[in-house]
């Protein structure tokens, strides 16, 4: 069973600073709370209080709320219509989808002068002949019943028929509540015998006593043949759960309540027993992962004016900053949201220390600015000179211009001539006779017969000597 606890209470008063005497407004919907207490002594000043979808089968200790204004019970399990005499401001009251069978309990909301609107929507007095003509003319205050408009002749044919009508009804509402009492029987039976059940029922034993000892290995080993497995009967019993028809009615809507929660906590526990395997970060030979456990956008980009990485980090808009916790690395970046990782692998070595980490006030988005480190080598573009432009230039040798033109230098050889170089022709001798070699004289020029075919002097070209 679940509680009101001023935790709870206080946890949902977060835009009136945590604060609860002076609470207007509180929402406690699908808490699977099964009682109502303590609120109309710690929120004296609530206006409107959300107790829908819940398993509240009574309305009680509401009657202190001298100013509550709207109250939304909506799917939960009351049957009667009680206790509201105190809430003096009440305007209006949500009861959809109830078991509300007592149509004349509306009746004790006469004193609430103030109440404007009403839903039954869903509840079982729906269903009586003459129930919206009672209802309209047991409550002359309502301006809407089931969200539609009270007109003013409806109201005084209600009031003429009134007698009648309450007649049919108390009839109807007798036959309803007989139905619901044997309800009410059947399903104690059907628990207790649940719980007799399984107090009985042992694992292994199937009921029978045997002697002998042929007879009990021929009965052990049927049933081992009979068997299944734990999984498939599992499921088998929950097809029969959800496929075996039942009444709505209170006691069914908290057994799949029940049924639902055992369920839940069954798989707590296996997962509390097979606890979960750590998402890898870095392998075991050094190798960093990418990894997006809380699934966000994000952008790498490099920034060449600062020589840095940035990080955009698409952030919830309203989570808090403390909730974040960033970690810079010189090859990764990582960034914890809430408990889950961020983790991206840099396209180059950064400075940890010289990183900065900025949150946008706007967007909520997170950005890490990360300074390249000094020394990185960069690999850059170098535009080629055209040959036009390097020969029609007039500055710099013509090494130069080939240089920064990036054109690779070629020698033509005449494959007539000598194909390895002739060590002793590099300096010329007076005669083919051994002597002093000459040195300080120019060579002198070559015969035009040494020339190929071909040949074109191009005065850009260097000499070779």
């Amino acid at each position: 069973m679940v509680y009101i606890t001023e935790d709870m209470v206080r946890r949902r008063a977060e835009h009136n600073d945590c604060e609860i005497f002076s609470l207007e407004e509180v929402s406690l919907h699908q808490q699977d709370i099964e009682r109502i207490e303590h609120i109309d002594r710690w929120c004296r000043d609530l206006k409107i209080l959300y107790l829908q979808n819940n398993l509240i089968p009574r309305i009680e200790n509401l009657g202190r709320l001298k100013k509550l204004e709207y109250l939304n019970l909506a799917l939960n399990n009351i049957e009667v219509i009680e206790n509201l005499e105190g809430c003096e401001s009440l305007h209006k009251l949500d009861l959809t989808v109830n078991f509300v069978g007592r149509l004349s309990s509306v009746e004790s909301l006469k004193d609430n002068i103030h109440l404007r609107e009403l839903f039954l929507v869903g509840n079982p007095c729906t269903e009586f002949e003459g129930y919206r003509q009672y209802v309209v003319a047991s409550l002359p205050q309502l301006k809407m019943l089931d969200g539609t408009e009270i007109s003013r002749s409806e109201r005084i044919q209600a009031a003429q028929a009134l007698v009648e009508v309450r007649r049919r009804v108390c009839e109807q509402e007798w036959d309803y509540l007989r139905r619901r009492a044997k309800e009410k029987e059947e399903a104690q039976r059907k628990a207790a015998g649940d719980e007799r059940g399984n107090k009985e029922r042992k694992p292994g034993f199937d009921g029978r006593w045997y002697t002998d000892i042929n007879n009990t290995a021929a009965v052990l080993e049927e049933n081992k043949e009979n068997a299944k497995s734990p999984e498939a009967d599992e499921e088998q019993q929950e097809k029969e759960f959800w496929n075996t028809p039942c009444s709505f009615t209170p006691e069914s809507r908290l057994e799949a309540h029940r049924h639902l929660e055992e369920k839940r906590r069954a798989k707590e526990t296996e997962k509390e027993k097979k606890p979960k395997a750590p998402r890898m970060l870095i392998t075991a030979d050094g190798r960093v992962m990418n990894v997006n456990e809380p699934k966000l956008d994000f952008s790498l980009t490099e920034d060449e004016e600062s020589n840095s990485i940035v990080l955009d980090l698409a952030l919830y808009r309203h989570m808090d900053t403390s909730l974040l916790d960033v970690d810079v690395q010189p090859t990764y970046a990582r960034v914890s949201v809430k408990g889950k990782i961020f983790q991206i692998v840099l396209p180059a070595e950064v400075k940890p220390d010289s990183s900065t980490a900025k949150r946008s006030q706007t967007t909520g988005h997170l950005v890490l600015t990360m300074p390249r480190l000094e020394g990185e080598i960069k690999v850059t573009k170098t535009v080629p000179c055209p040959p036009r432009a390097c020969r029609s230039g007039r500055s710099g040798s013509p090494e130069d211009k080939k240089r920064a033109g990036n054109v690779p230098e070629r020698l033509e050889v005449d494959p007539s001539k000598h194909t390895t170089i002739d060590l002793a022709n590099i300096v010329q001798r007076h005669s083919t006779n051994a002597g002093p070699l000459v040195t300080g004289t120019a060579a002198p020029p070559p015969a035009e017969g040494r020339f190929s075919e071909g040949f074109v002097d191009d005065p850009d070209v260097p000499p070779l000597m």
